[in-house]
């Protein structure tokens, strides 16, 4: 399957975002995933570690990520690179939504503290 069509792509909804997965094992990819993420205005990061290097790639908004503790402010154009096994979250503390494409290596897993790592869905 060469093309995913964002239209009809699958959307997963949680209270603060939309993911949008475009490239995943179950689309047609593997060695990567790719999907679109939309965080709502207003939104607290959800802290957590992935397995595998995870990158952002702001396409507009703004939004406030941390990274094992340190707070960095990404906008549209910037390229935000989370390493493996460290505290991760990202929140919009802004008034416009914050859009962003991720890419994540097939196999890799996100963990919630004190949690077993479990593959998010927009990845499967």
């Amino acid at each position: 399957m060469p093309l995913v069509q964002g239209s009809t792509a699958p959307k997963f909804t949680l209270p603060h975002a939309v993911f949008t997965g475009l490239a995943s094992p179950t689309r047609g990819s593997t060695e990567t995933c790719v999907w679109r993420f939309s965080l709502n205005p207003g939104s607290e990061p959800v802290i957590h570690s992935l397995t595998r290097e995870e990158i952002f790639v702001a396409l507009s908004g703004a939004a406030l990520a941390t990274v094992d503790g340190v707070e960095h402010h990404v906008t549209a154009g910037d390229a935000l690179v989370v390493p493996a096994g460290v505290p991760f979250g990202m929140g919009n503390p802004h008034n416009e939504p914050f859009e962003a494409v991720a890419v994540f290596p097939v196999g890799g897993q996100a963990a919630m503290p004190n949690a077993d790592p479990f593959t998010p869905p927009w990845a499967a």
